[in-house]
């Protein structure tokens, strides 16, 4: 039974430049947006290592002695005007992991209220909070370790709906054959806020004092928000200075993909299968992502002996080319897509396995390489890069099955991809207790062999196409 494609009656941009239109400028600020909230997120792993006084994280951590020191130190005297505090293992982990419980708790509201307001107000008063509470960070660390533990969590509560919301404005403004583009540019600032951020606060802990690490970013994120609030509108129709042309191509190419049903359709939506395909892949790519995202510096460190500024610029680079892959892998799907006549579903499952048994084969390999740094290096850095592939794989095919809730929808994928944040760095430190090369080959075995149940997962489940239970009284014909 074949399914006739929405897509092969959907027109092309033509006359419509992409350069300066209202679309490109909106997935460049949001670009900027998740930049910051990316580095809101990650600066504090960078930052706790100067929070802690030394000997508290190595009595707990005994660095392997398998492959031997080799880091050219270069002597610049350090800055150590910043406060110390007495924070054992256990208590760093809390400290980390308490931005997830935040997170996951407004996943699914973020998309609900997304759906009902718009994404707007809901993206930037998310970075706006999360910057704010950034900046009480030091506060916080000084009052006690409860009230840190307190505002990273509220920190999680704003950057939760910042995602729903993104995808639920992207409903409005970004025409199906430019989806792929369009997305993975406004999220490729989440990989590049990880490459810049990880080396720039290192830097800002050993030339400044780690408190400017909070205050230099969340002023940042503030600026942003007037940016933001200023220059973007919700819709295409409210928008102050869109050209006509632009506007009629998104409403048209999008006029026989949104529902105008008020209700949402809860029961449809959890029973539907290609969403759970998403909600799989959602959640084995995130555990390969987190586990790799909070631990490397750690691996690096442990494992292969590299200092902690060499450790700052090499952490960064896999998610350097995580962020090239994103923009590259967006061009070449909207290509197969508009000019190769590829359907949907192909390209989706397609990139989604390349993104996913990619990264699984070379976190093997890099557990078995011994000390050869560079191959070491080398293999983390391909993983990370071709999982960026996801992005148009798994990560944007809400949109393509249920545009009208795709906030909603990635709320859900969201939560659940939110629980390897909690629980995969916990377990990977329960399994590395003596840093052994062994220990991290089981982390690596683990990480990889979800990747491989998720993709195969998604490629038999997935699907292309606007679901029927997602347009109102529009159904799809079959032929």
């Amino acid at each position: 039974m074949h399914r006739f494609h929405v897509y092969d009656r959907l027109p092309t941009n033509l006359g419509v430049p992409a350069c300066c239109s209202a679309r490109y400028n909106l997935a460049l600020l949001a670009f900027f947006g998740f930049f910051l909230l990316y580095a809101l997120r990650v600066n504090l792993s960078v930052a706790l290592v100067d929070m802690v006084e030394p000997n508290i994280s190595l009595a707990k951590n005994t660095t392997s002695n398998v492959c031997p020191e080799h880091s050219s130190t270069i002597n610049v005297p350090r800055n150590t005007t910043g406060e110390k505090y007495s924070w054992d293992a256990d208590t760093q982990g809390w400290i980390l992991g308490s931005f997830f419980y935040g997170y996951i708790i407004t996943q699914i509201p973020g998309g609900y209220i997304a759906s009902k307001i718009g994404g707007k107000l809901l993206l930037g008063f998310g970075v706006f909070g999360t910057s704010v509470f950034t900046l009480l960070t030091p506060l916080a660390a000084n009052l006690g370790v409860g009230y840190l533990i307190a505002v990273r969590a509220l920190e999680g509560l704003g950057e939760g709906v910042t995602f729903p919301a993104m995808h639920s404005m992207w409903s409005s403004w970004a025409p199906p054959l430019e989806r792929s583009k369009l997305l993975s540019i406004s999220y490729a600032g989440a990989q590049l806020g990880t490459v810049v951020s990880l080396p720039l606060s290192g830097l800002i802990c050993y030339y400044m004092n780690w408190v400017y690490v909070f205050y230099i970013f969340g002023a940042l994120g503030v600026l942003w928000f007037f940016f933001w609030m200023w220059l973007v509108s919700d819709t295409p129709e409210t928008h102050r200075s869109i050209s006509h042309a632009e506007r009629e191509y998104i409403l048209s190419s999008l006029k026989d993909q949104l529902s105008t049903q008020k209700s949402v359709p809860w029961r449809p939506i959890l029973e539907s299968l290609p969403l759970w395909a998403i909600v799989v892949a959602h959640f084995s790519y995130n555990w390969t992502f987190y586990t790799l995202l909070t631990l490397l510096p750690t691996y690096m460190k442990e494992i292969l002996r590299f200092d902690a500024q060499e450790n700052g610029f090499l952490s960064a680079l896999p998610y350097f080319g995580c962020w090239l892959c994103i923009i590259l892998s967006g061009q070449i799907a909207d290509y197969l897509r508009e000019k190769r006549n590829l359907s949907t579903v192909c390209v989706r499952k397609c990139f989604t396995l390349i993104g996913m048994i990619g990264p699984a084969v070379f976190l093997v390999a890099a557990g078995f390489i011994g000390c050869n740094y560079a191959l070491a290096v080398a293999f983390v850095t391909i993983s990370t890069t071709l999982g960026g592939f996801c992005t148009s794989g798994y990560s944007i095919n809400h949109l393509d099955i249920a545009p009208s809730y795709a906030g909603i929808l990635l709320g859900i994928t969201n939560s659940f991809a939110t629980i390897p944040g909690m629980v995969g760095p916990v377990i990977a430190k329960n399994l590395t207790h003596n840093n052994t090369v062994g220990e991290w080959q089981t982390v690596f075995y683990i990480a990889a062999s979800i990747n491989l149940f998720g993709a195969i997962f998604f490629a038999l489940f997935a699907s292309g196409e606007v679901q029927d239970w997602a347009v109102s009284g529009y159904h799809l014909h079959r032929n």
